[in-house]
């Protein structure tokens, strides 16, 4: 009886030590976009009821466009973004959101988490552009980010913005 026992306290003992193991999907996880000549990855937050733009993500400063690490845009071969000319490579992707309109800044220093290292490495952007921004068709839940044909598409909340790339 004492090993029935002895068995069955180590069976539970041995099942939430595995489920203690077990990770919980990140609450932002890291995904990527492809399109044609362009790969990006970067965190995507959720909405969770809150206001995005001008409020969690202040008009008027620089965002990492996503969350924890900041976003990444490689380029495979020499290309364009909002109509300037990229060098092949990868290169971190910030915004400076605003309610009609956003900057776009490519910037060579990598591995950044967020942006709040940006005041030390903004001597690094390779270009900045303008993109307006317009009203979502519907509110979207989660940072999306899509490469269809040769445009970046970024929605979130009420937000819509587009810069033609290549």
């Amino acid at each position: 009886m004492k090993h029935i026992l002895l068995f069955f306290a180590l069976l539970a003992g041995t099942s939430s030590f595995v489920s203690a193991q077990e990770k919980k999907a990140p609450a932002s996880p890291r995904v990527t976009a492809e399109g044609k000549n362009v790969k990006i990855a970067y965190g995507q937050p959720s909405k969770k009821g809150r206001v995005i733009f001008g409020e969690l993500v202040p008009y008027g400063k620089v965002w990492r466009l996503g969350a924890n690490e900041a976003t990444e845009i490689t380029f495979a071969k020499d290309g364009s973004f909002g109509g300037k000319p990229v060098k092949a490579g990868t290169y971190t992707l910030f915004t400076i959101p605003e309610a009609s309109s956003w900057t776009f800044i490519l910037n060579s220093e990598l591995k950044q988490w967020g942006a709040y290292e940006y005041e030390k490495i903004k001597a690094k952007n390779v270009l900045e552009v303008k993109a307006a921004a317009t009203k979502a068709a519907a509110p979207v839940e989660k940072l999306t980010i899509t490469v269809p044909g040769d445009k970046l598409v970024v929605e979130w909340d009420q937000t819509h913005v587009e810069v033609p790339v290549k």
